[in-house]
C-alpha cells in the first residue's frame, strides 16, 4: 500500500526499464513547459531520475513542488509563458514537453482559456520550431460516444462539446498548422483520465461513497490510467513527433462503469452506495488500443487503483481538492 505523499511521488516518478532506455536514446536536453500542475512534478522527476538533463518551467504557485524538483536535480525556471519576453529568455532544447493548459474556470473567463489553450501553443510552436514537441491534449475533443460501441479512435472526427473542449480542438489545430507549414515535429496526446491518489475520477467517486453522498451516474462509464503509466508514455513519445503531427489517445484499455466503481468502493468501506441520475447511453470514451500496441498495456490495473485510492481516503491522505468534473455532460467547466 501507499502510505504517504513521499511514497506516492516516489512511485509515480520511478522510471521503468522502458523509460530508461528511451531517455538514454533521446538526444539532447528535455524542457518541460507547465511543469507545476497536478501531473507535471512527478513526470519531471521521472525524467530526471532516468538521467536526462531536465529543465522545468512554471509560474510555481505550488512552491513545495518547485523545491521537490530542485531536490531531485531538476533545473527549475520561473516564467509566465504568455509573456513573449519571458518566453524568449527560456533556453533552447531539442525536446519540449508542453503541459500548460486551462480547464476549470473556463465558463467564468473563456478568454483566458482561449489564450492558454490556443494562443499559447502558437507561441510555443514558433519559439521551439526546431525542436521535437510532445503536447498534452484532451479526450474532450471527441463527441460523446455510444457506450456499447466503445471509445473514440484517433480517426474519429472531433466534435467538442462546450467552450473548454473547443479550445482543445483549437490547440490541436494550431500545433497541426505549425507541423504542416513549418515542419515542427509534433505529437499530441489525447489524455483521459489520469489517476493519482490526490485527484482523479476514482477519488471523486470514492470520496462520495465514503461520505455517504450521492454518486452521479449520468456519465455512466469512464476510461482511466495510472498517472505513472501516462508519465511513461509521454516521455517515450518523442520519437513519434513528426510532421504532419502524430495523434495518440492515452488512457487505459478498460471501459469501466461508474456505478460498478462506486460499488467496489462501497465494499472497501463497508457501506451502501447512493446514486443520483440515470446512465445515459453515451459517454466520453477513448479507444487507446493504438497506444497499447506501441507502448504495451499499463502496469497498474483498475482494481489496484481502486484499492489504493480507497486506502488513501480511509487514512485521510492529502488531496488537491480539485474534482475532475467527469460527470459534466454539457461541456461547461
Amino acid at each position: 500500500m501507499i502510505g504517504s505523499v513521499e511514497q506516492l511521488e516516489e512511485m509515480l516518478s520511478r522510471p521503468s526499464d522502458e523509460d530508461l532506455s528511451a531517455l538514454k536514446a533521446l538526444d539532447g536536453d528535455l524542457l518541460i513547459l507547465g511543469a507545476g500542475g497536478k501531473m507535471g512534478p512527478t513526470l519531471t522527476m521521472r525524467a530526471a531520475r532516468a538521467g536526462k538533463r531536465t529543465i522545468a518551467v512554471s509560474r510555481w504557485s505550488d512552491v513545495a513542488a518547485k523545491r521537490r524538483l530542485e531536490a531531485a536535480g531538476v533545473e527549475v525556471l520561473t516564467a509566465d509563458l504568455l509573456d513573449r519576453k519571458q518566453l524568449a529568455a527560456l533556453p533552447d532544447a531539442p525536446n519540449v514537453l508542453f503541459m500548460s493548459g486551462r480547464k476549470f474556470g473556463s465558463a467564468a473567463d473563456p478568454s483566458l482559456t482561449w489564450a492558454m489553450n490556443v494562443y499559447l501553443p502558437a507561441l510555443i510552436a514558433e519559439r521551439w520550431s526546431s525542436s521535437r514537441i510532445v503536447a498534452f491534449s484532451s479526450g474532450n475533443v471527441y463527441p460523446l460516444r455510444p457506450i456499447a460501441e466503445g471509445g473514440a479512435r484517433e480517426d474519429t472526427p472531433m466534435d467538442p462539446l462546450g467552450e473548454y473542449a473547443q479550445t482543445g480542438r483549437g490547440r490541436e489545430r494550431i500545433f497541426e498548422y505549425f507541423a504542416r507549414t513549418h515542419n515542427v515535429r509534433t505529437a499530441l496526446l489525447r489524455l483521459n483520465y489520469a489517476i493519482d491518489l490526490r485527484y482523479g475520477v476514482l477519488l471523486d467517486i470514492g470520496a462520495k461513497v465514503f461520505e455517504r453522498k450521492m454518486v452521479d451516474v449520468s456519465m455512466g462509464a469512464v476510461n482511466i490510467i495510472w498517472q505513472g503509466d501516462a508519465n511513461s508514455v509521454a516521455l517515450r513519445m518523442f520519437p513519434f513527433a513528426t510532421s504532419p503531427a502524430t495523434i495518440l489517445n492515452l488512457t487505459g484499455p478498460e471501459t469501466i462503469s461508474v456505478r460498478a466503481i462506486a460499488h467496489r468502493f462501497a465494499e472497501h468501506f463497508g457501506v451502501k452506495p447512493q446514486f443520483t441520475g440515470q446512465e445515459a447511453p453515451t459517454a466520453l470514451l477513448n479507444d487507446a488500443s493504438k497506444c497499447h500496441r506501441i507502448f504495451g498495456y499499463p502496469s497498474v490495473t483498475p482494481d489496484e487503483m481502486i484499492e489504493w485510492v480507497a486506502k488513501w481516503i480511509g487514512m485521510a491522505g492529502h488531496t488537491y481538492n480539485k474534482p475532475t468534473g467527469f460527470q459534466v455532460r454539457d461541456g461547461a467547466f
